[in-house]
């Protein structure tokens, strides 16, 4: 299930939460104002009944009468009665019929109108699908470009450093090369970053699982930032047994996942730090852990800073993708990330299965 299915999901999930809820109070409503209605309907015959014997009771003091005369009387105030009461029948039954055929109104009204809102739902998801569909292709398309001349870039880098004169008057030309050279490598990245988010959100993230050294993983992620790590005088320290057993798992996804905890953990950590990568064998497989010096982690941001496009400090050297790829990688492998921050600095942890 990708991450737009989950979404979708989960509202529909609320939806009908929120129209059961919706139906609930309504006729609980209804119900309310019925009872009161039917209690100041008991309440006012009941009155109307008082008033009416004491008339008449009033009445039968006032005047004398004969026994035949009351005979009478009272026969024509019990076909009163009678017709009274069929008329409270007839208005209680008329009032019944209409509670039926308003409720019956109700909830053809309201099946109509949720009809239309779900109609409205399917259209508009059906444009957000085609839309996504386009900008997947777009990105495609464009991504692949932006390779073809990042790489151009690259090369016509490195060539120019190559003829650049010897010695001091060829420092400038190097420098400027070697520059580019790295912004060429952000680029790249960023690029990646996009597509592998495109490939996330379209469930189309795959990981080819097969035996590989786990030591080797983070001997390689290591040795790829050491040259980073010694320009910002941060210590990189590696620990990893040699002897840990080989795992199951996508090593080229694993690096990138690795990569993405220590560049943020060299991207962080004040210089005369220490940057810590280390592997070891565990109950649940295979943990990893990178763990640095740097200001940390609020305890409230723990968990946002895998949202996709979040960065807890702003950095305009990335797009916040890179711990929300790593996180989507890691349980693509039936694993886990997290991180922790306690006494100073931040220490992410990753498991991936035996």
């Amino acid at each position: 299930m990708t991450g737009s299915d989950e979404v979708r999901e989960s509202t529909d999930k609320s939806l009908r939460v929120e129209r059961d809820r919706s139906d609930t109070a309504v006729d609980a409503r209804l119900e309310k104002v019925e009872v009161r209605t039917d209690e100041a309907m008991r309440t006012s015959r009941v009155v109307a009944d008082a008033a009416t014997q004491t008339a008449r009771d009033e009445a039968d003091r006032s005047v004398g009468r004969t026994p035949q005369e009351a005979g009478a009387v009272e026969a024509a105030r019990a076909r009163d009665d009678a017709e009274v009461e069929q008329q409270r029948v007839v208005a209680d039954s008329a009032t019944s019929a209409e509670r039926q055929e308003r409720k019956r109104f109700m909830e053809a009204f309201l099946a109509l109108e949720r009809d239309r809102t779900d109609q409205d739902l399917v259209e508009e998801r059906d444009l957000a699908d085609t839309l996504v569909t386009s900008r997947d292709e777009f990105l495609a398309n464009v991504s692949h470009d932006l390779r073809g001349l990042l790489g151009g870039l690259s090369l016509a880098a490195e060539v120019i450093a190559r003829c650049a004169p010897d010695g001091d008057p060829g420092a400038p030309i190097r420098k400027a090369a070697g520059a580019t050279g790295r912004y060429v490598v952000r680029m790249t990245r960023l690029v990646n970053d996009l597509q592998d988010v495109a490939s996330i959100e379209a469930g189309r993230l795959s990981v080819v699982l097969r035996s590989a050294p786990v030591a080797k993983l983070v001997q390689d992620t290591a040795q790829a930032f050491e040259p980073v790590a010694a320009a910002r005088r941060i210590s990189l320290l590696a620990d990893a047994p040699a002897d840990l057993p080989h795992a199951r798992l996508d090593d080229e996804r694993m690096l990138q996942v690795l990569a993405n905890l220590v560049s943020n953990a060299l991207k962080f950590t004040p210089e005369g730090g220490t940057v810590r990568l280390s592997a070891a064998s565990s109950g649940e497989g295979v943990h990893f852990t990178v763990a640095d010096t740097g200001p940390g982690i609020p305890e409230d941001q723990l968990e946002r800073v895998f949202d996709r496009f979040r960065q807890v400090r702003r950095d305009r050297r990335g797009l916040g993708l890179g711990l929300h790829i790593s996180k989507c990688i890691v349980e693509a492998h039936g694993g886990r990330l997290w991180a922790e921050c306690a006494g100073g600095g931040a220490t992410f942890h990753c498991t991936l299965p035996a």
